[in-house]
């Protein structure tokens, strides 16, 4: 069976699938990506306990991935809007950079997928943005999908 794009209609028109057919059942997605510094500033911050001028990057990352996790259907416009039960996101530090995962869930009729993926971006963005006074190469990288569970098919990399 060939596969197809479910938000692009036979014609090519963008759709917003129907999900009102399916089943409510608890949906779950873990997200995982990397913001990478200089090691210079990454031992500067971490000497400083990834405090900026602008306050604690970690917690400010983590606040902005968690509000962009709830507004995930305004940014992504087929998206669905959805009725979040949690949003856990970890920003740890690893060598010389700050690995970030995002876990969201809910009690819903799809999956939460992009809402993880976009709470990852958006903290790895928080992160870029509190630290480029210090340098602009900085990188984000390895944004992905680690897992989801609900729906007809699970998915763990």
């Amino acid at each position: 069976m060939k596969k197809a794009l479910s938000h692009i209609d036979t014609s090519g028109r963008a759709n917003m699938v129907d999900v009102s057919s399916k089943n409510i059942s608890v949906r779950t997605a873990t997200a995982t990506g990397r913001v990478t510094f200089p090691k210079s500033v990454f031992d500067t911050l971490a000497d400083q306990n990834f405090l900026g001028t602008k306050g604690s990057i970690v917690q400010t990352a983590v606040i902005a991935g968690i509000q962009a996790v709830k507004k995930t259907s305004d940014l992504i416009p087929l998206c669905h809007q959805l009725n979040l039960s949690k949003v856990h996101i970890e920003i740890l530090p690893d060598a010389h950079h700050l690995e970030i995962s995002c876990t969201v869930k809910c009690n819903e009729r799809t999956g939460v997928e992009m809402e993880a993926l976009t709470g990852v971006s958006v903290s790895a963005l928080t992160i870029y943005d509190m630290c480029k006074a210090l340098s602009h190469d900085i990188t984000i990288t390895d944004i992905r999908l680690e897992q989801k569970t609900g729906g007809k098919n699970d998915f763990n990399r």
